[in-house]
């Protein structure tokens, strides 16, 4: 399921059109962004949780020439699945 997939089952579930679809799926889009980017988390019970964590820097290897090179420092998302998404997709 892609982004436009997504809308167009919003829409049909929620009974509302796909412009109205879209501005909610942007919206939320937009706050999850904005709120990983502050460092803050996004917990959606049942669903998952997003979150940033730092990752260190650290020494990797090319592995067309195998030199070693630096990776630097850098933050990532994760999400950790919550419990009903989890019985959800093992049916």
């Amino acid at each position: 399921m892609n982004k436009s997939d997504l809308i167009d089952q919003i829409a049909k579930d929620a009974a509302i059109t796909k412009a109205q679809a879209t501005a909610a799926v942007n919206s939320f889009l937009d706050a999850t962004a904005t709120s990983l980017a502050k460092g803050d988390s996004l917990v959606l019970v049942g669903f998952g949780t997003f979150s940033v964590t730092k990752r260190a820097a650290r020494k990797g290897r090319n592995p067309r020439t195998k030199e070693e090179i630096n990776i630097p420092a850098k933050k990532v998302v994760k999400f950790k699945a919550g419990s009903e998404l989890s019985k959800t997709v093992a049916k």
